[in-house]
């Protein structure tokens, strides 16, 4: 006999889980081990032959084969049929279950443990494996327990997954009428009477922004349905959280103490709140039930670790832009039009000449204006002057407050009567998403995830290489004494998230980006605290470099740091004056500086310092492309402005396995298409992104073990083009550069050449002779490679010419020795076969061959050492290369005819 165990008090998500679950088992039964909800009570009174269900006294022991249990974990909440589990002739037993985290006591020899809404969700999903269709009764059950568990798909606890099978039991023919009827079934008349009470009882504090409410209710027995009054408490009184207990005496006189918690409270979670007593269920709503136990102790105990879990909540200081772009009220509507634009804001601060705030203006402002005809006119006749401000310490609820109620989109943030940040509604809308998102993604990825925000905060000391987490300490604990924040930007963080977590990485390169929260931080702080850690480093070289004081610390071979590079600048923005020229950067703030990035895999910061060290910073969706295994752009213009972001793009992608999303794809053919880089270039003479940064990117693409595929991505993008106009990977260029690889693993074994410069040269090679050399000079190769291009067409002429006339081996070493390795290289992909064999066999057979003699074997000869000798031993050398001599004696011969003493 197979069984299904539905637990103590039967919920709807535990009967629909079993009713799918016979149809997994056929032949198998339900047991309800001990009572039921009250809707479930009403909705089986009607139901109940709709479905295999036995009394548990009807069982018989002997025969039960199989137990499988549902929507439980804790042995306790079967009842008296616990005691099953310990039988011998009990062969399987199998958990089917969504709460994660659960310290189970079941002896399972298989478990289904999901983090879904409801555990009926894992069921439907197999019997979508295995095709099994249902009947409307057997859907309906099913559909209540996911409606039910979930709130309807509200709950966070909610996921895509419990969508998609509410769907597939609609299309079973579920009825909505009967969910409609039982999914909100109202309280009983017992119920009701315990609200007036509780209403009239309830005790409540308001923490951090938040409202918690605490009741204790005493009854003569045990009452049904209490989770259902727990709801309607929250809904009715608009508090974030309550605690409901109840107190009751059973026959034999022992007392019986039930609580039941509800939430909605980001970042609280009652199943941790629960399970040291005993209890658990989801991270908003769990319960637990004690005997024999200090009622208002107990709950004094839950209240006052729940306190402990309420976050602060954020307030203007983490959520503002600082600095603010501000103009003066005498600027031009066209002027602060382009200022907008320039910096992709949705309105500007107005301050006079003192820096006193006088007034704030929006982009709609400004095109009504524009709209209007008054271009010239200035900004104060426009702006808006009845203000709303706050201080940096204002709270995120405060700061929702007023801006619902005065319908304001950015509230300027005053200290000490200076502008100090604004905080707009997409801050406000950003942190509120992140809340649900975070709740979200702790949920649906389960323990072990890679990308839940906790697992940073939990295990970057971890994962690091100890050496490093103590630099990066070191440098947070810098910052914070001058009042700033730190942050460890881009790629690092992204390869830290990517790395496997069982750590000891050490990252060789790093970007450390400075913020200010207590003060602003100004140009200069990035140089500042990089000089403050080479006071504490000494091994390490300072350099100080650009306009806008950036500084790097440099270690080379060190025993701890090995050669780390550090970067440390101050949070900044960014504009292109011009397609493909370096950007101009200004002071502004961390979420700014992520914004100037090139793809949201390498816009995420993970915060260093406090308050809230470890928070990871993620503005643009980037840990979802990282799970996505997709590259994505940041904003439309990115390729346009820099090209090289196109080559960074795709070495990510092949680097990483990943692929370059649609949209991106389509702004990369887009730039090239348009023709802007060729425009650039013939109305710039300076365009970096065209020259020495494109330079840079090829070096990492060709020196990398992934070149090839790299190479081939690019020239499917049309990428190839910013090199030339002309460069296309065919099949020749393919062909060379597979002999380009076999010609470096046979002559340049030891890497005496830069392997990854003469791929470049092959590249540039395939271009007409007239463009060679000009790609050459604008990528700055070095001058050797450049006159090598620029010689080609010409060296490559000479060879066709001369070399087949070259008969005697003697004259092929004397004619081609004039040219260096890579220039032969470079010839010999350029020609036909029959030349290429030649020079093939010159350099791995002629060009080994010396003279028999030396120079110390001439002088005792009887030669007087001078110019002569260069000539003889070249003779002696063509005359073994000829076979005219094949031995000592036969060249001390050959030297006394032609040279006599």
């Amino acid at each position: 006999m197979d069984l299904i165990l539905c637990h103590t008090t039967a919920d709807f998500d535990t009967l629909g889980a079993a009713v799918g679950l016979t149809r997994l088992l056929p032949g198998s039964k339900i047991v309800l081990s001990g009572g039921s909800h009250p809707a479930v009570r009403d909705f089986l009174a009607l139901h109940r032959d709709e479905y295999p269900l036995i009394e548990r006294r009807s069982v018989n022991l002997e025969k039960i084969r199989s137990l499988n249990v549902v929507d439980v974990q804790h042995r306790d909440r079967l009842g008296k049929a616990a005691e099953w589990l310990d039988l011998s002739n009990v062969k399987e037993i199998i958990v089917y279950d969504h709460h994660l985290g659960q310290q189970s006591d079941i002896p399972a020899t298989r478990s289904h443990i999901s983090s879904v809404g409801a555990t009926t969700t894992l069921i439907v999903e197999q019997l979508q494996q295995q095709q099994i269709s249902l009947t409307p009764a057997e859907a309906t059950v099913m559909a209540l327990g996911i409606h039910v568990d979930t709130g309807s798909l509200t709950y966070d606890q909610s996921t895509p997954r419990d969508a998609l099978a509410l769907a597939w039991l609609m299309q079973q023919s579920a009825s909505l009428s009967v969910i409609s009827t039982y999914r909100d079934p109202g309280l009983s008349p017992q119920l009701q009477q315990l609200l007036t009470k509780a209403l009239e009882n309830l005790e409540y504090l308001c923490l951090r922004g938040y409202t918690v409410g605490w009741v204790t209710l005493k009854t003569d027995g045990f009452v049904a349905g209490l989770s259902s009054l727990a709801s309607e408490l929250v809904e009715l009184t608009e508090i974030d959280a309550i605690l409901l207990a109840n107190e009751y005496f059973l026959g034999d006189g022992d007392s019986r103490l039930a609580v039941i918690g509800r939430s909605q409270i980001p970042k609280t979670n009652l199943n941790l709140l629960f399970q040291p007593f005993g209890g658990g269920g989801h991270s908003q709503a769990a319960s637990v039930n004690l005997r024999g136990v200090d009622s208002q102790a107990i709950l004094q105990q839950l209240l006052d670790q729940l306190k402990v879990q309420i976050p602060h909540p954020p307030i203007a200081r983490d959520l503002m832009s600082s600095p603010v772009r501000t103009i003066l009220p005498e600027t031009t509507i066209a002027e602060a039009q382009r200022i907008l634009l320039r910096y992709g804001h949705s309105g500007l601060s107005i301050v006079d000449t003192q820096g006193q705030l006088v007034g704030i203006i929006s982009r709609r402002d400004l095109d009504i204006a524009l709209h209007h005809g008054f271009s010239h006119a200035p900004v104060k006749g426009y702006m808006t002057t009845n203000l709303k401000t706050i201080t940096p310490d204002t709270t995120l609820p405060q700061i929702e407050a007023l801006m619902v109620t005065y319908d304001i989109g950015r509230l300027p943030v005053l200290e000490n009567g200076q502008l100090f940040g604004i905080v707009t509604r997409t801050d406000v809308l950003r942190v509120l998403h992140e809340e649900d998102a975070g709740t979200r993604g702790r949920r649906n990825s389960g323990t072990g995830s890679l990308f839940a925000s906790e697992r940073l905060n939990l295990s970057v000391s971890s994962s690091l290489a100890p050496q490093l987490w103590q630099l990066l300490t070191t440098a947070s604990q810098e910052a914070e004494k001058r009042g700033w924040h730190l942050y460890l930007v881009g790629g690092a963080v992204r390869d830290l998230l990517l790395a496997d977590a069982a750590g000891n990485l050490m990252i060789k390169d790093i970007d450390l980006v400075v913020d200010g929260f207590h003060k602003s931080a100004d140009v200069g702080a990035g140089v500042e605290l990089a000089k403050a850690l080479q006071q504490l480093y000494p091994t390490a070289r300072l350099e100080i470099h650009g306009a806008f004081q950036t500084a790097a610390l440099l270690w080379h071979k060190d025993p701890e740091l090995d050669s780390l590079w550090v970067d440390i600048a101050t949070a900044r923005t960014e504009f292109y004056p011009y397609p493909a020229a370096n950007p101009e950067v200004e002071a502004s703030s961390i979420r700014q500086d992520l914004y100037r990035r090139d793809f949201t895999i390498n816009a995420l910061a993970l915060r260093l310092t406090s308050p809230r060290s470890g928070e990871l910073l993620d503005f643009f969706g980037g840990l979802l492309d990282l799970q996505a295994k997709q590259i994505r752009v940041l904003h439309a213009n990115s390729f346009i402005e820099d090209p090289t972001r196109i080559y960074r793009g795709v070495r990510f992608a092949v680097r990483f396995d990943f692929e370059i999303e649609p949209q991106t794809q389509e702004f990369i053919r887009y730039a090239i298409n348009s023709g802007v880089y060729d425009r650039t270039t013939q109305e710039n003479s300076k365009t970096p992104a065209l020259q020495i940064r494109l330079k840079t990117e090829l070096k990492h693409i060709l020196e990398a073990p992934y070149w090839k595929s790299a190479l081939q991505l690019l020239d499917n993008l049309g990428a190839l083009q910013c090199i030339h106009p002309t460069l296309k990977l065919d099949a020749l260029l393919l062909r060379q550069l597979r002999l380009l690889e076999r010609c470096l693993q046979r002559f340049d074994p030891q890497q005496t050449l830069i392997h990854w410069e003469m791929r470049l040269e092959v590249l540039i090679a395939h271009l007409e002779p007239q463009c060679r050399a000009k790609v050459a000079k604008n990528l700055q190769l070095q001058e050797d490679g450049i006159k090598r291009l620029q010689n080609l067409a010409q060296a490559q002429a000479k060879i066709l010419e001369t070399l087949p006339g070259c008969l005697r081996p003697s004259q092929v070493v004397q004619f081609l020795r004039r040219y260096d390795l890579p220039m032969l290289i470079l010839i010999a992909l350029q020609t036909q076969q029959v030349i290429r064999q030649q020079i093939w066999h010159y350099l791995t057979v002629l060009a080994n061959i010396g003279p028999i003699l030396n120079g110390n074997d001439l002088k005792k000869l009887g030669y007087k050492p001078g110019a002569q000798y260069r000539q003889m031993l070249d003779d002696l050398l063509a005359a073994t290369l000829d076979g005219v001599i094949k031995n000592k004696a036969e060249a001390e011969e050959f030297l006394a005819k032609s040279y006599p003493l």
